[in-house]
């Protein structure tokens, strides 16, 4: 199968290669670590211990996936990651259909990340969830501070997610790593009370939402310092930091608060620092879950521009989404229209409970998020067949394998999502479809009134003198 060849629907715009190696390391781990961490430790204890065998089986899912995106990442750096992927694989409807599924279920999670944003802001300032309207606004104004953040410039946008990682990382790891010496073995309860496989399978699928990111050093590939080295460094860093600190934070909680309080706790993590470091510990993560939720949400608003961006360059996005604003190299229309759907999302909600309005959100949002990833696993399989010269160097058995291990653990983990889930998903995907069809239908309406007329002189036979 040929690569797809598409008319560009206009000039591809400037963007500036301002995201060096820790920069892009800090996206993918801070659009990891975002707010659902920090529940985790209590949703799995009624799970029993082996909950941690489930957090190590999504980790090497979530490696294998690092993989294939450092792979492509370094054979094929373009903006837009798995839509990039898909559609060299596969052509533009699947392409259209990895970025309309990728985008959407970007600027729907960043709602429910700025409602855990506004909960833990709540813990300072308890006037501002009062009530859901003024719950609802707070978290509107960091929706918006964060992308004109954005709009600035990619730079300005990367420096934000470092600091924040920062905040947020070494807190996590403090508490990992301290509180080994806080672990008493009586506290972590049944190994498996419900079977040590069904215990398996639903804390790996609980745990997914904590990978879902792992691919973001690839989204911004054109504004990227040396793609071909930075994307897989900072994936496979990335994903293994987050990882180590998800399963050492997990165990040391689980050590340090009995079984049974952990399952009733809605702040493990607070309760975990205020066992270790006395009253202060509370307050101090709940500022840390608070600066968490803000990096996370600032990371994701950067990507929420670059896979329309990158779809609408090759015309299978309205082309406004094309347009990047000269000075500051930055997808102004793509950040702006995805940050008034999450306001319209945020406004319809904020009277029902903000936050059991958006928890099936980021099911969907999961699931929307799964299916790029089993594109791009196929992808690199189909790309090594058809343009080996791409991964000059590699292993074609070795990256086969992986690609394989990877797509296998993509489709177990949509298949975990559960029927209603899927079923919803299915549905949002082919909403897309008519949006494809009228870009075709416009693509060659445009196509044929382009299309140069020959003259009536010029169709007339020569004639022999």
């Amino acid at each position: 199968m040929a690569s797809p060849q598409v008319v560009q629907t206009q000039p591809k715009p400037p963007l500036k290669r301002n995201l060096g190696l820790w920069m892009l390391t800090a996206l993918v781990v801070g659009n990891m670590i975002g707010s659902g961490v920090f529940l985790l430790p209590a949703s799995l204890a009624a799970l029993g211990s082996v909950s941690v065998f489930g957090w190590a089986l999504t980790g090497v899912g979530a490696i294998l996936l690092a993989l294939v995106f450092a792979n492509l990442g370094r054979s094929m750096p373009r903006t837009g990651g798995p839509y990039a992927y898909a559609r060299s694989a596969f052509g533009d409807f699947v392409g259209f259909q990895t970025a309309w599924g990728y985008w959407i279920a970007v600027w729907a999670g960043n709602a429910a990340i700025a409602v855990a944003f506004v909960g833990y802001l709540g813990y300072f300032f308890p006037g501002v969830v009062a009530n859901g309207l003024s719950a609802a606004l707070a978290a509107i104004a960091a929706i918006w501070l964060l992308t004109l953040v954005n709009i600035a410039g990619v730079r300005e946008g990367g420096q934000v997610q470092l600091v924040t990682t920062i905040l947020k990382f070494v807190p996590l790891a403090v508490i990992g790593l301290v509180g080994i010496f806080f672990i008493k073995g009586s506290n972590f309860g049944a190994f498996a009370p419900t079977g040590v496989f069904p215990g398996i399978t639903s804390a790996a699928a609980l745990t997914l939402w904590a990978f879902i990111g792992l691919e973001s050093a690839t989204v911004p590939a054109e504004e990227v310092k040396d793609p071909e080295r930075n994307i897989p460094r900072a994936t496979i860093i990335g994903t293994l930091l987050a990882t180590g600190v998800y399963v050492l934070a997990t165990v040391a909680i689980m050590g340090i608060i009995p079984n049974a309080d952990l399952a009733k706790s809605t702040s493990p993590f607070a309760d975990a620092a205020q066992a270790i470091f006395g009253s202060w510990g509370g307050s101090a993560i709940a500022l840390v879950a608070m600066i968490s939720a803000f990096g996370a949400l600032n990371g994701w608003i950067l990507l929420q521009g670059r896979v329309p961006l990158a779809a609408a360059q090759d015309g299978l996005f309205p082309k406004a989404f094309a347009k990047v604003h000269g000075k500051r190299g930055t997808p102004v229309f793509g950040l702006v229209v995805s940050s008034i759907l999450v306001t319209g999302l945020m406004l319809m909600n904020y009277n029902q409970g903000l936050v059991a309005q958006f928890s099936f959100v980021i099911l969907l949002a999961t699931l929307t998020t799964l299916v790029p990833y089993a594109y791009s696993a196929a992808a690199q399989a189909v790309l090594w067949i058809r343009e080996p010269e791409r991964f000059s160097g590699r292993s074609f058995a070795r990256d086969t394998i992986v690609a394989s291990l990877a797509f296998a653990y993509s489709v177990w983990a949509i298949i975990g999502s559960g029927t209603d889930v899927i079923a919803k998903g299915f549905i949002l995907l082919t909403l897309g479809i008519p949006v494809y069809v009228f870009l075709k239908w416009r693509q060659a309406v445009t196509a044929r009134a382009t299309k140069p007329t020959t003259s009536s002189a010029t169709d007339q036979p020569a004639v022999a003198a």
